[in-house]
């Protein structure tokens, strides 16, 4: 039997429930689709619990109506500026002298005893690289013969009280999470190729309140960032400068808008109503894409900074991969090639079927990503028919014997 598989993406901008069948060959089909406008969240925090949660509640029964299907759990994404990550790493003597489950599960608890704030929940527990007896680049441990095992890990937080608050949006829904999955993690899934992922890529989800960061090296995760700008302070420059109300200041981004004023023909004008006015007004199109250029130009600017803090600016031969609503903007790739110095490209999910017309966007790469992350779950056992995962508190044991098998099987290539 073909299995079901359940994303909501709670954005800054809109709420997108989707229901995917996995079918041959891990092709996904989409069943169900429930876009609704976001309210009640801003830059990924939600800010009102009521709106929030009508806003996810309509969005859910839009895609059971589409699907036919009762939605009870789902993969849930997360963003914003709350949060953060560390790298740490684990040890652990091997007693007998062949490596088992037992003792990669007790170095990668050793790796997760971090000074971790009470008030930070842990979202994901990344691998970063194996060593054992000093050897590095080792990829599957068990079995193996040693007597010092290492792990480096990429500990990806955010802050309880934010996620607790997502987490009763969705349950007002009358669904489960299963688990968090952060943005631009889910993004990856749809739009980068092993071969990138392997020589050092950054991809980069612009969605409308936040920028989200992953950089892969050696097909792994690497480093990972939230930075609290995005698509929507575009959209309040431009009605800043032009005197808009925001909804048209957005059509206008979105119809008009082109990110390199160089490239704009000094003759081209487009007509709107300012506040103020009782007319319409020409406004010449080298304007606007002069506000977009700017603001651009400074987003990518603080990515820049972030990659050369991270330490991992030499090691992207790959370059940088765009996704999300605001990459779709006209000239962004190419602006963003000239801020960081390396190639970029704009990437959207591929290869779907079923109810797909909607989703031909950049801005749908984390709904699409929320499935596949769940079908590779799926393959290494990690989502369980009864569906639903419990949380841990601080005190519990972060890993057990059967997850540690899981965590290899999700992790490693």
């Amino acid at each position: 039997m073909d299995e079901i598989v359940v994303g909501i993406d709670v954005g800054t901008t809109k709420i997108c429930t989707l229901v995917g069948r996995v079918e041959d060959s891990n092709s996904l089909r989409i069943l169900g689709v429930g876009i609704e406008p976001s309210d009640g969240v801003r830059k990924g925090i939600v800010v009102d619990l009521a709106a929030a949660s009508a806003a996810i509640k309509r969005s859910v029964e839009k895609a059971e109506r589409t699907s036919g299907l009762e939605i009870t759990t789902a993969l849930v994404s997360l963003a914003g500026a709350h949060v953060s990550s560390v790298n740490s790493r684990g040890a652990a003597g091997i007693p007998g002298g062949i490596i088992d489950a037992v003792d990669v599960a007790r170095a990668l608890e050793q790796a997760q005893a971090v000074a971790i704030p009470h008030d930070r929940e842990i979202i994901h527990v990344i691998q970063r690289g194996i060593t054992v007896d000093g050897q590095e680049g080792v990829r599957t441990p068990v079995g193996m013969h040693g007597f010092k095992l290492e792990v480096e890990t990429h500990i990806i937080t955010a802050a309880a009280a934010t996620v607790d608050n997502i987490r009763q949006c969705v349950a007002a829904a009358g669904v489960e999470i299963q688990q968090f999955v952060l943005n631009p993690l889910a993004s990856a899934e749809v739009v980068l190729t092993e071969q990138e992922r392997e020589m050092g890529v950054a991809v980069c989800d612009i969605g409308g309140g936040t920028t989200d960061l992953a950089i892969y090296v050696n097909g792994d995760v690497w480093h990972t960032m939230v930075l609290a700008v995005g698509g929507n302070h575009l959209t309040q420059d431009i009605a800043h400068g032009l005197r808009l109300p925001l909804t048209q200041a957005e059509e206008v981004k979105k119809q008009q808008g082109y990110a390199i004023r160089s490239e704009v023909g000094a003759e081209e004008f487009f007509s709107i109503r300012p506040f103020g006015e009782d007319k319409d007004v020409r406004i010449n199109r080298q304007d606007l894409a002069h506000i977009i250029e700017a603001r651009i130009e400074e987003t990518f600017g603080l990515i820049m900074q972030e990659i050369k803090r991270s330490g991992y600016d030499g090691l992207l031969p790959a370059g940088m991969v765009l996704t999300g609503g605001t990459s779709a903007l006209p000239g962004i790739n190419r602006i963003a090639s000239e801020v960081l110095g390396m190639s970029v490209r704009t990437a959207q999910p591929e290869g779907l079927t079923g109810l797909v017309d909607k989703l031909d966007s950049p801005a749908y790469s984390t709904s699409v990503g929320l499935l596949r992350w769940a079908t590779t779950m799926r393959d290494h056992d990690v989502v369980s028919s009864g569906g639903g995962r419990k949380r841990r508190t601080r005190g519990e044991k972060n890993m057990n014997l059967d997850s540690i098998k899981n965590w290899f099987g999700r992790l490693l290539p």
